[in-house]
């Protein structure tokens, strides 16, 4: 927008007004005897051979409160841009050892126009033309700036028209109080490389952030360096090998990812000099046990790591987590923690979970005797004590409780411990399997909102995580960033973090830097800050759970109209699930991808089309929605269902239906010819909350995504207007 409002002739004028500045520092530096080392210079400059000591020229920075860069050498770094004016150059000078009455007649002495120095006439001038687009050159007062941006937001569905469930890409609410210290000037106009005396509230700020996610996570140790996820994942690949390498045990280059694991995890683990080995998973969506343990006995003391994500990016909680992680680790390997979606094994109940576990659940010799329906009633009971211990009110059956005070052992039935969010001890078994063959394990964080205050990665067998800042911890995410991908370790990784050459942190053995600045994008980090002290513990905990309960409430009410593709091995889901959608390619012709351009006419944004697995749709609700939302995204999916069956049954064309034919945009459904075989009311309106004043249009009809992939440069077609 800064090149939109400004436009090439506007961002040849800034950068002139840079330029000169530059040149009348440099001409003025030459003037106090200072020697220019560059032969043309644009905004910065190199000088050297001065009369002043170092130490007076960090003094006088300090009293004009400037930074500059010191090489080291006597050599110093200047760069100006367009906010400088006429007293920070003659501050300058005076940095550079002129007094104040001579700065500012050194400054009025010198000229721009016959520097050696300048690029003007020098033949490094730019001859060809530059953002010649329209849309560069048309939008220069504050009001055609603002009515354009409007007209751009008028385009895009977001949080404020309807829950976008995309799966594992956690869109939850940010919220707006969290993201105001993102627009304080104390916090975004801090250069990453400033001296860290100038960031000590900022320290106190990070060090604050890295003592919660530790309690959080079980982690030790947290580098922020990393800027996204998957250099995230790179980073704490390349802390494991540097520490693989310590001991003595370089050889080690294998990297076990299950199917079931993030798309990014092989791509990482092959740019940090892996050699990847996937286990395959069973048709639960799940990675067995047995599987794992085959890999690592075949992979052997060349076993480096396993990847993992938890729960699996299939929706479900994974039984042998924590065995694997310890199979690994007797290998010599680590396990990265990757995704944190769901929850198993946790055995730090509160006091109140423990109190109503206690009262309500069977003693075990009792519990063989029981027939189905009395287990089935236990069941039940046990998601009263979950809803219960949320302050929901319920009344249990006087029988059932009756019978249970006579109970002397208790009996937690393991697929309610999935939907309750607690993790089954068959996660700790996978780390320890991990462990015990000397591996070390990563675990994804790109699910970690269905685990805050639920478990802890680091209790349940991880030794190293990233976590996405701009999922689980509300920073904004979409449109290429900013994101924030920190890693956390344990105590025996922490020596490899990432370091930074210029302002540290440097850990004792670091593997090196992954990104330019040593916190990452730091002026983010606030938004996660705010957000976990204005939730506290409680409010976190709280938020996972209801991630969890609102997956698989969706999963339920559209478990009759929608196959689920993967469930646990007990019935439920994490905190996302997947629809098939595969078998009606068959029997209607209707892809998952028709199903996503449809929800565009209800108004709503697609779930994660074909991925993990082709032709189906991921569905994340996260903590964020209510009852009413949620059943309106059901009932969508319901009524397009409904239209397949319309398809199916013959009543509408295979290739000519509401379904093949959408989205249907504004300027087609009111167009004079109406070409397809279904009234407009039907395209453009189909349930009855849409109306006129309500609806979101979509900006185009149905486009060619095979086409739109291969071609990046797409038109419209010339005889349907856009709507503009």
């Amino acid at each position: 927008m800064y090149a939109v409002y400004h436009g090439p002739k506007g961002l040849k004028d800034i950068a002139m007004e840079v330029h000169k500045a530059t040149v009348l520092l440099a001409e003025g530096l030459r003037l106090l005897g200072w020697t220019i080392n560059n032969e043309t210079v644009f905004d910065t400059i190199m000088i050297s051979n001065g009369d002043i000591s170092t130490d007076e020229i960090q003094r006088r920075c300090d009293e004009k409160k400037i930074n500059i860069r010191h090489y080291g050498d006597g050599t110093y770094g200047v760069s100006l841009d367009e906010t400088v004016i006429g007293s920070d150059l003659i501050d300058l000078l005076y940095v550079f050892g002129a007094n104040e009455e001579e700065a500012a007649s050194v400054l009025y002495s010198v000229s721009d126009a016959d520097s050696n120095v300048s690029i003007t006439g020098s033949g490094h001038e730019r001859e060809t033309p530059y953002l010649t687009h329209p849309v560069f050159n048309s939008y220069h007062s504050e009001t055609k700036l603002l009515r354009y941006m409007k007209e751009l937001e008028n385009r895009d569905l977001s949080l404020c028209h309807s829950m976008i469930p995309l799966g594992s890409c956690t869109m939850k609410l940010n919220p707006t109080s969290a993201l105001l210290p993102v627009s304080l000037p104390q916090f975004n106009t801090i250069h990453p490389y400033v001296p860290s005396n100038q960031t000590t509230g900022y320290q106190s700020l990070i060090d604050e952030l890295e003592s919660h996610l530790c309690s959080i996570t079980g982690y030790d140790k947290f580098s922020f360096q990393p800027n996204s996820g998957a250099q995230g994942e790179y980073a704490g690949l390349c802390a494991i090998l540097a520490y693989l390498r310590d001991k003595g045990e370089g050889q080690r280059d294998i990297c076990l990812i299950p199917a079931s694991a993030h798309g990014t995890n092989p791509a990482s683990a092959i740019m940090a000099g892996l050699k990847v080995v996937e286990i395959p998973m069973n048709k639960e969506g799940e990675v067995t046990k047995d599987s794992f343990k085959q890999k690592i006995e075949e992979a052997g003391d060349k076993l480096a790591t396993i990847m993992v994500t938890y729960p699996s990016t299939s929706g479900v909680f994974e039984d042998s987590i924590r065995e694997v992680c310890d199979m690994v680790h007797y290998y010599g390997g680590q396990s990265p923690a990757l995704s944190f979606s769901s929850i198993t094994t946790c055995r730090k109940f509160s006091t109140t979970f423990k109190k109503y576990c206690t009262l309500f659940l069977a003693v075990l010799n009792c519990f063989v005797d029981f027939n189905n329906q009395l287990c089935n009633t236990f069941e039940i009971l046990f998601l009263y004590v979950l809803y219960y211990s949320s302050s929901l009110i319920v009344n249990f059956p006087k029988k059932i409780i009756n019978f249970i005070k006579k109970c002397s052992v208790i009996y937690i039935p393991r697929h309610l411990l999935h939907l309750c969010g607690v993790f089954e001890d068959s996660i700790r078994e996978v780390c320890d399997m991990v462990h015990y063959y000397g591996g070390q394990v990563y675990v994804d964080g790109a699910n970690l909102n269905a685990q805050v205050g639920l478990c802890r990665p680091g209790d349940y067998g991880g030794d190293v995580s990233h976590l996405n800042l701009h999922k689980t911890f509300c920073i904004p995410h979409g449109g290429g960033g900013p994101g924030m991908g920190p890693i956390g370790v344990k105590a025996h990784l922490a020596p490899y973090l990432p370091g930074h050459p210029v302002t540290g942190p440097n850990p004792l053995k670091s593997f090196g830097t992954v990104s330019s600045a040593a916190w990452g994008s730091a002026s983010i980090i606030p938004v996660s800050w705010a957000y976990i002290l204005m939730m506290g513990s409680k409010g976190l905990k709280k938020a996972s759970e209801i991630a969890i309960v609102n997956a698989n409430y969706m999963a339920a009410r559209l478990k009759g109209h929608y196959n689920i593709l993967f469930r646990g091995t007990n019935g439920f889901n994490a905190h996302e699930f997947i629809l098939d959608t595969r078998c009606f390619k068959n029997t209607s012709g209707i892809e998952a991808i028709d199903i996503a351009k449809r929800m565009q006419d209800y108004g709503f944004h697609a779930p994660t089309v074909s991925w993990p697995v082709s032709n189906t749709l991921m569905i994340e609700p996260t903590e964020s929605e209510g009852k009413a939302e949620l059943d309106r995204y059901c009932d969508a999916l319901i009524s397009i269902r409904q239209e397949i069956s319309e398809v199916e049954e013959g009543k509408y064309d295979i290739k000519n239906n509401v379904l093949k034919n959408a989205p249907h945009p504004m300027y087609l459904v009111t167009a004079s010819n109406w070409p397809f075989p279904y009234s407009r009311e039907k395209a453009a309106f189909p349930a009855e909350w849409l109306n006129p004043y309500n609806k979101v249009w979509t900006g185009s009809a149905r486009a060619n995504d095979v086409h739109g992939d291969r071609n990046l440069v797409a038109t419209h077609n010339q005889e349907l207007k856009p709507l503009r």
